[in-house]
């Protein structure tokens, strides 16, 4: 059921570099579109976002004639089963992520996915046997460094960025192993949850708490959910699959550094002094490892 376009060895192709990058930089702009939604209830933006990612989803696989492999994917128990898996790990991500935007906590959100790549970079070396050099050690070392400030001047756990942590992480590993195209595996994930997230959005219709439908603004917004998820996510899937689980772990800092800006510019959320002390050492981590990708990729290309 694999896409046989996909390599499965674990290497980083520039194809592969590009695609996540591009993924990564779309996810660094979505707090403003999420921003635009902060009046809306985490669950409700979350059941908008896997409906209107269906037919963005579909047609994408009608045009690229995939939908046999969708087909036998959705008799096929254990394949259903693990996109299950996905599929919940997706949308707990995706609930967090909008309420961490939502309620203020947008540097939350970049702390959340400036430790994940150190959660993808120990999962890739324990459950991957991928080999890290001094230089990639060093590189984790200075932005454990960096978060172990974070957590001691806020004096408590970060529950939102540990929650957003864990799920990307563990959802980047599995979909990494589902045997199936990435733009099948999207859309089957996203079916998967269809029918929760049309009962609930039902439920808010019948109770009169909803926003489709009411303002025109707002059904507009949330008639993007579709293409504002599915691009990313799917640009995402198809990089994922052509790079090292490591390298996918680093690449990760674009969105955060950018989710960062937007959150002191934009948002006007405050700056600490733990901040202070604890982002420019995990920038400097990122530009300690990403010197040997870069010289990699110029070998490669």
């Amino acid at each position: 059921m694999a896409d046989p376009l996909l390599p499965t060895q674990n290497t980083d192709t520039p194809k592969g570099l590009a695609l996540a990058v591009t993924a990564y930089v779309l996810w660094g702009f979505l707090p403003l579109y999420m921003k635009a939604l902060d009046h809306m209830g985490p669950v409700e933006v979350v059941a908008h976002r896997v409906i209107w990612s269906v037919p963005v989803a579909g047609l994408l696989l009608v045009v690229l004639g995939r939908t046999r492999d969708l087909k036998a994917a959705l008799g096929n128990p254990k394949m259903l089963g693990m996109a299950a898996l996905t599929a919940a790990l997706i949308s707990v991500n995706w609930a967090i992520y909008v309420w961490a935007i939502s309620t203020g906590n947008a540097l939350d959100a970049a702390l959340g996915y400036y430790i994940n790549p150190l959660f993808s970079i120990a999962l890739g070396a324990v459950l991957l046997r991928e080999p890290l050099t001094r230089t990639q050690l060093f590189a984790v070392g200075l932005a454990a460094m960096g978060v172990v400030v974070l957590v001691v001047e806020a004096g408590r756990l970060p529950w939102a960025a540990l929650g957003l942590m864990v799920s990307w992480g563990f959802y980047a590993f599995f979909k990494r192993s589902l045997p199936i195209g990435p733009n099948q595996g999207f859309l089957l994930e996203v079916l998967i949850l269809l029918i929760p997230a049309l009962v609930y959005i039902t439920f808010l219709g019948v109770q009169g708490t909803g926003h489709f439908g009411v303002a025109m603004s707002d059904t507009l917004l949330l008639s993007c959910a579709g293409v504002v998820t599915a691009v990313p996510l799917l640009v995402y899937a198809n990089g994922a699959k052509l790079v090292r689980l490591s390298t996918m772990g680093i690449l990760q800092y674009i969105a955060p550094t950018m989710i960062f800006i937007t959150a002191i510019t934009l948002f006007g959320e405050k700056i600490d002094t733990g901040r202070m002390i604890a982002f420019p050492l995990i920038w400097a981590a990122l530009v300690v490892y990403s010197i040997p990708l870069i010289r990699q990729v110029r070998t490669q290309a």
